[in-house]
């Protein structure tokens, strides 16, 4: 069947609008993609992969690519901040039980394995630049972009993140990402040979852990309440990442907390959420990831969303006969899924900062892994 558009527009060369190029072209739709940083870099360390974020890397055709420069495992151990072993949550596979059931990797090589196959397919990627106008005509719409040139599309996807332009020039009413009251330090170390799967150690306040993502390296991740939103000084990271890990008497949290050197290229990011309510496009403009449903990292799921929104409205696109049934059978398949990550994680944020009901906390994060399971 073909796709009931011909041209469309990805605003946005991140996760998101890479997937969306990369399974729009697979549909015989013509993309143009652009992306206003034009050495289209990421930044961060590494990024958590669950097993619905596996399937949604099959789907587009990179897990191979993933298997290969990133790392894979079997679950969650969990550890109090002594060290004693508490729990350990498995991972099961969602695609045999060969597949893996969760993983991670460096935010750059994913991005670098993303923009890739991006290039190997008929996508005219377009550095450097963004829009400057959008403009409906009715049958088609009509942008201007910032090196002065212009064109025609059937449909605009905007993909340009947490703080989207697209979004405020479609939706100007729509309200942005709000603080959660938690932020996350992340970095790089070396791979230790002990650290199979994801280890955690959870205190009362702040939670630790670390996440293979090569057969080299592994990140660290330490979340930490603060009731405002302030700058903190980058020439202070070390120290008061090195600070936290103190409150850890943990011996493998105090040989990861001397392993941090200048090289660890130490982040830290405050944490903010947002869920638009729908729908998440007008006429012919279109909205995915970030733009509508940033979440919060506690259930690792985030990219994984967003990538999924990109496999549904290609999907959509191709079965469908006209562009308005598309853009309300995407609507119908997205909002309560994405609804369900944003809003999970939002309330496991709230427990850990608050100090809240850890069984409420377990039930939510095995409820959202049986919903993530399910087909999208």
């Amino acid at each position: 069947m073909r796709a009931c558009v011909e041209k469309v527009l990805v605003i946005g060369g991140g996760f998101s609008g890479m997937s969306a190029a990369i399974e729009l072209s697979k549909k015989g739709i013509a993309v143009d993609l652009v992306e206003i940083d034009k050495d289209w870099r990421t930044d961060g360390a590494g990024i958590s992969i669950g097993g619905a974020t596996i399937r949604a890397f099959a789907q587009i055709g990179i897990l191979d690519e993933f298997l290969a420069q990133g790392a894979t495992h079997k679950g969650l151990d969990v550890h109090a901040p002594t060290g004693q072993h508490l729990a350990f949550i498995p991972a099961p596979p969602l695609m045999g039980k060969d597949a893996p059931g969760g993983g991670a990797i460096m935010r750059p090589v994913l991005a670098k394995i993303l923009a890739a196959k991006t290039r190997e397919t008929n996508v005219n990627v377009r550095l450097g630049i963004t829009f400057e106008q959008i403009n409906d005509r009715g049958d088609s719409i009509e942008v201007s972009f910032t090196d002065g040139t212009s064109d025609s599309y059937d449909l605009v996807i905007g993909a340009d993140g947490l703080n989207s332009s697209v979004r405020r020039a479609v939706f100007p009413e729509a309200e942005g990402p709000a603080y959660i009251g938690q932020g996350v330090w992340r970095a790089v170390l070396p791979r230790l040979p002990e650290i199979d799967n994801v280890t955690m150690w959870v205190g009362p306040h702040i939670k630790a852990g670390v996440n293979p993502m090569s057969a080299d390296e592994m990140y660290m991740f330490v979340t930490e309440n603060r009731e405002t939103n302030g700058r903190i000084d980058s020439a202070t990271y070390m120290e008061k990442l090195k600070a936290l890990l103190a409150g850890f008497p943990a011996p493998m949290v105090q040989k990861l907390a001397v392993m941090l050197d200048e090289d660890s290229l130490i982040h830290y990011r405050p944490l903010e959420g947002m869920l638009m309510p729908g729908p998440w496009y007008k006429n012919r403009v279109l909205l995915i990831g970030d733009t509508v449903h940033a979440t919060t990292p506690h259930l690792a799921s985030g990219a994984c969303i967003g990538i999924e929104d990109a496999i549904v409205i290609a999907d959509e696109l191709a079965r469908t006969d006209t562009l308005d049934e598309a853009l309300a059978g995407f609507q119908t398949r997205r909002f309560e899924r994405c609804r369900m990550v944003v809003e999970n994680s939002g309330r496991l944020a709230q427990i850990e900062i608050t100090g809240g009901d850890k069984v409420e906390h377990t039930n939510i994060m095995r409820d959202s892994a049986i919903a993530l399971a399910q087909p999208i």
